[in-house]
């Protein structure tokens, strides 16, 4: 048997004694994949690698020491791809983050335009109903002027055939006082008449 091979056995035994409750507590801790766990567990891989390699040189055990540099190196390459995943979950909560705060503009917007078209709406129907008013108003305004002048032309047309009348009565009545007079001047000459005619027959009786 090598000489170097009870020495490596016994770093090895050594260090799994000492990693075993380290492992078995960083399985309790929180993480799976990132956060404390995998971040726990890269420091206790690179601290067995590293005293793999510092005991394989103290030893002049290569194969400890290229043990050593590998768990080493497998530990830089997990700490790389640690890194590039949290590098990517960071890129990925912020383009969430971005990607919520769009929604958020664009529900925003979305119930301002809502906002925006109800009280343009609003202002529609508002403005319908004015105009209707208006043109109701309007309309019973000209109803009322056309009663109003139709009134007015009923009226005129009474007071011209008034007018119409009174004015037959008053030629009427003028000729009943002609009528009038013209029988009062002939009585008055009849009596006249018979007036001269009983002095001419008083005359004739004298004589």
């Amino acid at each position: 048997m090598n000489v170097q091979v009870i020495p490596r056995t016994a770093v090895r035994g050594y260090l799994k004694l000492v990693r075993t409750p380290l492992d078995t507590a960083i399985k309790l801790l929180p993480g799976n994949g990132d956060g404390v766990r995998p971040a726990a567990q890269l420091a206790v891989d690179r601290g067995d690698a590293t005293a793999r390699s510092v005991l394989g040189s103290l030893l002049g055990d290569s194969v400890l020491r290229e043990d050593g540099e590998r768990r080493r190196q497998a530990a830089e390459e997990r700490a790389r791809s640690l890194r590039l995943r949290e590098r990517a979950e960071e890129t990925a909560e912020r383009a969430d983050a971005r990607l919520q705060e769009h929604e958020e503009q664009a529900t925003k917007q979305r119930q301002q335009a809502r906002k925006t078209a109800a009280s343009r709406r609003r202002q529609a129907e508002s403005e319908a109903r004015k105009q209707r008013q208006r043109a109701a108003q309007t309309e019973t305004r000209r109803r009322d002027a056309t009663h109003r002048i139709a009134a007015q032309r009923e009226e005129a047309i009474e007071a011209r055939a008034s007018q119409e009348q009174l004015r037959t009565l008053d030629a009427k009545t003028e000729a009943l006082q002609a009528r009038e007079q013209e029988l009062t001047a002939r009585d008055e000459a009849q009596r006249l008449a018979d007036a001269v005619s009983r002095v001419k027959e008083e005359r004739k009786s004298k004589s």
